[in-house]
């Protein structure tokens, strides 16, 4: 991946000073250093060859000229320093910037990350920060910021699903634990899915950070159901908890399964496709539904049934809604109103 450093030297001509040529090399030298680079090219590499040129080709006298070499040189060479800067992106017209191009390994976000970390400290010691402008910049700059940002977003849109959906859980039982029991099928496919994509070396990136994003809302979808079928039931069969999810199961089981198994191939189906993005971004959510749906057909029910009375006592002491049989027939006269008194 591409990367450049251009240097500002805030003075026109700036560039032709001994010291900053001096300075100059001292940084390509680095940059030289770090084997994920490739070799920067600069306009130091022209003032070089321009010497060695000048000592008939003599490999020796590869190096910076001394001011008194460099007014040689300058006498030999037809346009000057216009040569470089003119129709040149190694510095501008007033040789004031210099621009140093090289090439970045294609590596890991982390890794690129501690090695810019490294490097921004010993530039800064070359360079002063209040006489000369340093900038780091490239596709790989982009890529490292772009991915950081991506991060940053995936990690504050699950924790904002997270926050909302615990709201709900918490409106609609009033219970801490129903919390906690509400997430945790819907988190375990997540980590899951992050273990096999760093098992598999599948990097995040903006196709592949949906996945989490996508899965989480839609297995959650599942958990209301069957939640919301359990507390009903639970109700209706007088606290009687294996009952109670047996039954829930057995009416929003099927329907979980054939909409979770109709969903995977929906997803399934992008791995068809000739970009690279699309095929992991179908192929990980499928995975991650799939999970999803043994988590809220097993796992589920299994917390419900473990934790019994210490789920069910607290949840339910004050019904939020009075669940009535649909087939029988209720007296409007019969109906009353709960009101607390306050004393």
């Amino acid at each position: 991946m591409p990367l450049e450093v251009i240097v500002d030297t805030k003075k026109k001509n700036g560039l032709l000073k001994s010291y900053n040529l001096q300075k100059i090399e001292k940084l390509s030298n680095v940059l030289e250093g770090y084997e994920e680079f490739s070799r920067p090219t600069s306009y130091i590499d022209f003032v070089k060859y321009s010497k060695q040129a000048f000592y008939n080709g003599d490999t020796a006298y590869y190096s910076l000229p001394n001011s008194q070499e460099q007014r040689m040189l300058m006498s030999y060479l037809s346009n000057g320093w216009e040569g470089v800067s003119v129709g040149s992106s190694l510095m501008d017209k007033e040789r004031r910037e210099a621009r140093l191009s090289l090439r970045m390994a294609d590596i890991s976000t982390s890794k690129m990350d501690s090695i810019f970390e490294d490097l921004m400290p010993k530039i800064d010691a070359i360079f002063d920060s209040e006489k000369y402008d340093v900038t780091v910049t490239g596709t790989s700059i982009v890529f490292l910021n772009g991915t950081k940002f991506l991060i940053k977003n995936l990690i504050l849109s699950l924790l904002l699903v997270i926050i909302l959906i615990s709201i709900f859980m918490a409106w609609m039982f009033t219970s801490f634990r129903m919390v906690v029991v509400s997430i945790v099928p819907n988190l375990i496919p997540l980590l899951l899915t992050g273990a096999i994509m760093g098992y598999f070396g599948i990097a995040l990136k903006p196709s592949t950070i949906l996945v989490f994003s996508i899965a989480f809302g839609i297995s959650v979808d599942d958990t209301i159901h069957f939640l919301a079928k359990y507390r009903q039931e639970l109700l209706a069969n007088n606290w009687h908890i294996k009952k109670s999810v047996l039954t829930a199961l057995k009416e929003t089981g099927v329907s979980m399964f054939y909409t979770s198994v109709v969903l995977f191939f929906g997803f399934f189906i992008f791995i068809s496709s000739d970009f690279g993005g699309t095929i992991a971004l179908g192929l990980l959510v499928s995975i991650t539904l799939l999970l999803a749906m043994l988590a809220n057909l097993l796992l589920l029910p299994a917390l419900l049934l473990s934790l019994e009375k210490a789920i069910t006592t607290e949840s339910f002491n004050e019904p939020l809604i009075d669940i009535f049989d649909e087939e029988e027939d209720v007296e409007l006269a019969e109906l009353k109103v709960k009101q607390k008194i306050r004393k």
